[in-house]
């Protein structure tokens, strides 16, 4: 467990959370009269509950929050560093996120790459890391569970759960909402939804999202100006809600993604050598580069979620389906030409595709609605997932294709779970549930052009796995409430495609076993809520992905255990009934533990890990990669009553320490430190039914490295430019 004692030095970012409890405390004004924060509900336990009363640590992210995060027409990687322990990237620019919480993630780029970090959407998984980039528009909330979520959600999950909501059908009256925001280098965010009750018993419920950015960056191989880094996506959702009467009810889900653009930029020897600091001369609206940069993504689905209240019981029956109809993304690796930026060994242009992707799920469960102590809920779970996959080469010169690889995998599952709560007596409750999981995966090469592949060329895996967890709550008084949990959880084998020079690898199961224990709190008559939070991990097998040397490919590796610890720590209130204050961070340390495991060196950085006399490096003892030691996040909003409406300022601000982009640890992969920032300030009227604003993100213009490509030069890549642009929302 965690020895509190050896971190107190380590959580220093946390502690500024007491100066505003104090502030809290001392406001004098007469507690009736003070606003109070509205009840935060969340689903982390399959029932709505309230967020105190649940034992895991949960953010809930919705509203005005989600509104001025995403105002500039930001993807999922929004969400990096924005709440406690997690973390967000991708080398795909918009498509293919990779999620990681408490450190806790997988860096694999790999067309069939698997995550510890489960994305959940409208109570169906989205497996495949593509379908994972779906927008975030007319959604009701985002919930982020840490740690292990084994039993009630099951697939892929012991690292935690990313949950998205959609806002409902609703057979009330016609209503709705639009949101239109332009900004820097012409990026537009055009999101609106509208509710038509139908008739007494049908509502629909049409909601859309268009998003375009021009392209900024010159191309000064080629000559033309304004060449890369725009896009163009749009996304729509129709739902239809049957509702005969107060014992049926039925919702339908159709959804729809497409988005055309540039691929991530990676710029070549962007670093300097022997540090993590930008090269000399770099300009972020520049790049040298004799590759073909371009990316496009169309994806589509549909689910059916249908309910019975029986009485004593409700049954549910949540069938999915997600597929993607065309995936291909393309770019130039070594980030530029023969004649630089820098020394570039080798020319290397490639691209990846997914040309089909079908993804069928099926749950049924039956939640109990008794009055007394006990109560439980159970069901079986259902997926199957087949697709294909292709990785291709280039010659830079005459964009000829050189080679190509194209994989299948099926991938099917099937699971039984159970749930039991039992209130003790009124002030403490116990939970405890059980899933049993069989996963199996058939991978094969279908065809292979101009590559010897060595060693077999198909695969079969699978694992049989029960995963359990154990909980209970306490409440101290009517505001205060404790919890203590151990959860274990289960990622079924990997597998990553061949290449000339490296066979098809599999990744066996990893498992963990979480321990966690927190407080959770309503303070000041409810004018503020803060919650706090511990846990130790341990990683049995964990899946890791090695890349490295002069050659582009992935293989997937096991180490014999990870072990992780820390906390994170949120408070959020009214210091004054027009100054709303929140503050949230987190402590992460992780750590690899395999003195035997070895992996291939960069070509060109320093490394700082022990290198063998193979010439291979040892990351025993080194932190995981993406796992940012320190997350902290702050926004103040004040808010300026006027006769007609109400003008606001508000800011956010996010910092993450540094993180290593690899299993290695080196110089020059090594992200700095980042603290970005946001600035809004607005006018709302008509009791907040209309808002026109001005608003920055990154508005100290931060330039970071944020990810490399380990290839044969010191390539990178970079986070977003600094925006600044005006957002007009309006209801109906």
């Amino acid at each position: 467990m965690i020895k509190l004692s050896k971190m107190h030095k380590r959580v220093l970012a946390l502690s500024a959370i007491l100066p505003i409890g104090s502030a809290l405390a001392q406001t004098d004004a007469a507690t009736a009269q003070q606003p109070q924060l509205e009840t935060v509900t969340v689903t982390a336990q399959r029932r709505a509950e309230n967020i105190k009363d649940v034992p895991v640590s949960v953010t809930m992210l919705n509203n005005e929050k989600l509104d001025v995060l995403l105002s500039g027409g930001q993807d999922i990687r929004f969400l990096a560093g924005k709440v406690p322990s997690l973390n967000v990237e991708s080398s795909n620019g918009r498509t293919f996120p990779r999620f990681y919480i408490r450190g806790y993630g997988n860096t694999d780029f790999s067309t069939f790459a698997s995550q510890p970090v489960s994305l959940v959407y409208d109570d169906v998984v989205q497996e495949n890391g593509i379908l994972k980039g779906f927008p975030v528009f007319d959604v009701a909330g985002v919930e982020v569970l840490r740690g292990p979520q084994g039993t009630l959600f099951g697939r892929n999950t012991p690292a935690g759960v990313v949950k998205f909501e959609s806002a409902k059908p609703s057979l009330d009256k016609v209503e709705g909402y639009y949101s239109l925001s332009w900004a820097s280098h012409n990026t537009t965010n055009l999101e609106a939804a509208v509710n038509v009750p139908l008739s007494s018993e049908w509502a629909m419920r049409v909601s859309t999202l268009r998003q375009h950015r021009d392209d900024f960056v010159d191309n000064t191989y080629t000559g033309q100006a304004n060449a890369l880094e725009g896009y163009n996506e749009h996304a729509e959702r129709v739902q239809f809600l049957y509702k005969p009467n107060a014992t049926f009810n039925a919702l339908f889900n159709v959804h729809a993604r497409s988005t055309d653009g540039s691929a991530r930029l990676f710029r070549a020897n962007l670093i300097k050598k022997g540090t993590n600091d930008l090269a000399d001369g770099y300009d972020f609206t520049k790049i040298n580069t004799n590759g073909l940069n371009f990316q496009n993504l169309r994806t589509n689905g549909a689910n059916a979620r249908l309910t019975w209240d029986l009485g004593s019981v409700k049954l549910f029956s949540i069938t999915g389906y997600e597929g993607v109809d065309n995936y291909y993304t393309r770019g130039d690796i070594d980030g530029g030409t023969p004649t630089g930026p820098g020394f570039i060994p080798f020319q290397v242009q490639t691209a990846g595709s997914m040309p089909e992707l079908k993804q069928y799920s099926q749950e049924f469960r039956v939640e109990s609605k008794n009055a007394g102590p006990l109560n439980w809920q159970a069901g079986v779970y259902y997926f199957k997932e087949s697709g294909d996959g292709a990785s291709d080469n280039f010659d830079s010169n005459t964009q000829a294709q050189t080679s190509h690889l194209l994989s299948h995998q099926n991938n099917t599952a099937y699971a039984a779970f159970g749930s039991v709560t039992y209130d003790v007596n009124s002030e403490f409750s116990l939970r405890g549930g059980l899933r049993y999981t069989h996963d199996q995966k058939d991978f094969r090469t279908v065809e292979s052009w101009n590559v010897t592949q060595i060693g077999p060329k198909s695969v079969e895996e699978s694992k049989n796995k029960a995963n359990w967890d154990l909980s209970g709550t306490y409440k101290i008084n009517k505001d205060v409430s404790a919890y203590a949990r151990v959860a274990t959880g289960f990622r079924a084998p990997s597998i990553a495609a061949a290449s000339a020079s490296v066979p098809i690898t599999v990744a066996d199961a990893e498992t963990i076993t979480s321990y966690e224990a927190g407080i959770k709190a309503d303070l000041f008559n409810r004018r503020a809520r803060a919650s706090l939070s511990v846990f130790n991990y341990d990683v049995k097998n964990q899946q890791l992905t090695v890349v490295g040397g002069n050659s582009n490919v992935t293989k997937l590796i096991n180490a014999a255990k990870t072990a992780g610890r820390g906390l994170e720590g949120e408070i959020e209130g009214f210091v004054t009934p027009d100054f709303k204050v929140s503050l949230s961070g987190s402590y992460n340390f992780t750590e690899i533990k395999d003195p035997s495991l070895y992996v291939a060196k960069c070509a060109q950085c320093t490394i700082t890990d022990p290198i063998g006399a193979n010439g291979l490096v040892s990351i025993n003892g080194n932190p995981l990669p993406q796992a940012a030691k320190y997350i902290v996040n702050a926004s103040a909003r004040y808010n300026f009553p006027l006769a007609d409406g109400n003008l606001f300022v508000l800011t956010d601000w996010s910092y993450r320490s540094k993180i290593n982009f690899f299993l290695y640890e080196s110089k020059e992969f090594t992200g700095k430190e980042m603290l970005e920032g946001g600035l809004r300030v607005g006018y709302n009227w008509d009791g907040g039914k209309y808002e026109v604003a001005a608003f920055g993100r990154n508005i100290t213009n931060t330039r970071r490295i944020i990810g490399g490509i380990d290839f044969n030069n010191l390539t990178g890549f970079v986070n977003e430019p600094r925006q600044f642009g005006v957002q007009f929302r309006g209801g109906f």
